[in-house]
């Protein structure tokens, strides 16, 4: 499940679905509005930009374009729903669906074999620790790019130092140091 979280200046406001979140950030924006809310994506890092305004059920008619497919979500029928898996259109080229439908365990089997393999190749090449560094540093660009040793903390964090990288976090805000330790934690388990 993708996750996101939402700090007001550098302490936590809220951690959960996309939905969870934006309602928890709405209700405090109401009731705070001088402050300011910051949502990221926890598995990209990335800034999400809400439009928390008008009613609550207009800001969540806006969340649509960042949930799944409307196809997706309409069918029910489709896919596994209470598993988590959701029926999808996938577009090949004849001879590609023509080597699929010669596989056993049918199409979907094999693609989902496929992906698991490239994905398990990518995380033994080193892949996985590049891309974590990269959220890593996408989050802390946007929220901690004025606390002191930004620098140092980022450069820590591409070369490895794990020593380096928890003493620059020791000194920043608590809630800002542990979900940067949380989302960094694949890069320093060695």
């Amino acid at each position: 499940m993708l996750t996101y979280t939402a700090f007001a200046d550098t302490k936590l406001l809220a951690q959960g679905t996309l939905m969870d979140v934006t309602l928890k950030c709405r209700k405090f924006f109401r009731s705070k509005p001088q402050c300011s809310v910051l949502i990221f994506s926890d598995s990209t890092g990335k800034q999400m930009d809400l439009d928390l305004s008008g009613t609550e059920k207009e800001t969540l008619e806006r969340l649509k374009v960042y949930l799944p497919t409307p196809e997706a979500s309409a069918i029910s029928s489709s896919g596994r729903p209470r598993l988590g898996v959701l029926s999808r259109e996938v577009s090949l080229l004849p001879k590609h669906w023509e080597w699929l439908s010669n596989q056993n365990g049918g199409a979907s089997s094999e693609i989902r074999s496929l992906i698991d393999e490239k994905m398990q190749k990518n995380l033994n090449n080193g892949d996985s620790i590049k891309q974590t560094q990269e959220i890593v540093f996408r989050f802390l660009s946007a929220i901690a790019g004025n606390l002191p040793q930004f620098e140092d903390a980022i450069r820590y964090l591409y070369r490895r130092d794990k020593a380096l990288f928890a003493a620059v976090l020791s000194e920043w805000p608590a809630d800002l140091a542990k979900h940067t330790w949380d989302l960094s934690g694949r890069i320093f388990k060695n």
